[in-house]
């Protein structure tokens, strides 16, 4: 009995699929995840070490606390919205150029109640607007 050598095939192995299943798994995973851009934004609010090179000396001054309220020279202003503000600001305000407009915000005010206060003042027609800052010595 004569035993021959058989030929033997070469092993391929074949990509093609390995590339598919890779493929599959990188849509998966683009797909499924989340992308969050408050995670990237790392906001550090500046702090204010100079001091006003011009202080002006007829200005109205805005005050708003921590809850949201206006007070206009000390007197607390019953604001439901921009309207009612302005139009205690345009009441105030003498005739002919507006004088500053110094809106002294507390620290916890809520942000809509600073922008409140600024479209009130833009539409009572003051243009010089002013936000004070606390130097951090203070």
């Amino acid at each position: 009995m004569k035993l021959g050598r058989s030929e033997r095939e070469d092993v391929q192995i074949t990509l093609t699929p390995l590339i598919d299943v890779v493929f599959l798994l990188l849509i998966f995973f683009m797909v499924s995840t989340t992308f969050e851009r408050g995670a990237e934004i790392a906001i550090e609010l500046p702090e204010a070490d100079a001091k006003a090179s011009n202080p002006e000396a007829e200005a109205i001054e805005v005050w708003i606390d921590a809850v949201g309220r206006f007070f206009i020279e000390g007197r607390r202003i019953p604001a439901t919205g921009a309207g009612d503000l302005g139009s205690a600001l345009e009441a105030l305000a003498p005739a002919g150029p507006r004088p500053a407009l110094v809106i002294n915000a507390d620290a916890a005010t809520p942000y809509q109640a600073v922008i409140t206060a600024m479209d009130a003042a833009s539409r009572a027609g003051f243009v010089n607007l002013s936000l004070p800052v606390r130097t951090p010595s203070e």
